[in-house]
């Protein structure tokens, strides 16, 4: 389940999801920093890979963060020798498609990856951390603009990272009086393996802007050394997630006018799947 070195620098950082796509670009931009990273993902090769083209000496957790047993697993393996100063909670799943086409199972599957596991990782890892009486621990939980922004044809993904918000909001005010700082990072649209086909024609025909992985590791790392509990990437997202708390009839409205394209692409998806 795992695969260590010795451990050599004092700040040590958990990144799950980090085979690819926005994780892997963090953990490049926390090895720069001088981070001790514990790398995990469902991947064992291609944790591997992006093991050796890292200066620093790292760790793999390799496992489903599905799996309760296995969470437990790689937590004791990375508390072994001692507090974890960081936790990114990275890893998740996407979907794009109508609501009443959608499969009961890749619903189930994005609400369980992306808000569920995270939830119960994150709770193992407050209890450890409480346990060894720590002090300067971080938790950033990976969200998206769409945790904030109900999006059409994204429902099942909205749910999901709307709760992970919610989840970190709540737990950072009952955290407050304790060392450990509970943040939410929300991305923007950007350009991973999880985006379908689909996904990236419709962003090319809204012309919305999409960020590259690296760009979005470098906002990372700003925020990691800010003071701020939360973060959204990208203009206009930051307008929209603002006016969707207070005034969400004119966000209706907005992406009222974008619902056709929307649906040009959600029935190519429910076509292909036929």
């Amino acid at each position: 389940m795992s695969d260590t070195k010795t451990i050599t620098n004092t700040q040590k950082a958990i990144v799950t999801g980090a085979s690819g796509g926005i994780g892997q670009a963090i953990a490049r931009e926390l090895d720069k920093a001088g981070y001790t990273l514990y790398l995990h993902g469902r991947n064992k090769l291609a944790l591997e890979c992006l093991k050796d083209s890292l200066e620093g000496q790292h760790h793999l957790l390799v496992g489903d963060l599905n799996d309760n047993n296995i969470q437990k697993r790689l937590l004791a393996t990375a508390f072994e020798l001692g507090p974890i100063d960081l936790l990114v909670n990275n890893a998740g799943v996407s979907g794009f498609g109508e609501l009443a086409d959608c499969g009961s199972d890749m619903l189930a599957n994005q609400v369980q990856t992306n808000l569920i596991a995270p939830m119960l990782f994150t709770q193992k890892f407050v209890q450890h951390s409480l346990a060894l009486r720590q002090h300067d621990c971080k938790i950033v939980n990976v969200g998206s603009a769409f945790g904030a922004i109900g999006f059409a044809g994204f429902s099942g993904y909205c749910a999901s990272k709307f709760g992970l918000r919610g989840f970190t909001e709540a737990l950072s005010r009952e955290l407050a009086d304790t060392a450990i700082k509970v943040c939410y990072f929300a991305p923007r649209a950007t350009q991973t393996s999880l985006n379908s086909d689909a996904v990236t024609q419709l962003n090319i025909s809204l012309g919305n802007a999409v960020d590259s992985v690296d760009e979005v590791a470098e906002q990372f790392m700003v925020f990691l050394n800010s003071n701020k509990t939360r973060k959204t990437l990208g203009w206009p997202e930051k307008l929209f997630v603002r006016l969707n708390g207070c005034l969400p009839e004119v966000v209706d409205m907005a992406l009222r006018k974008k619902l056709s394209t929307i649906r040009t692409f959600t029935h190519k998806v429910t076509q292909e799947s036929l």
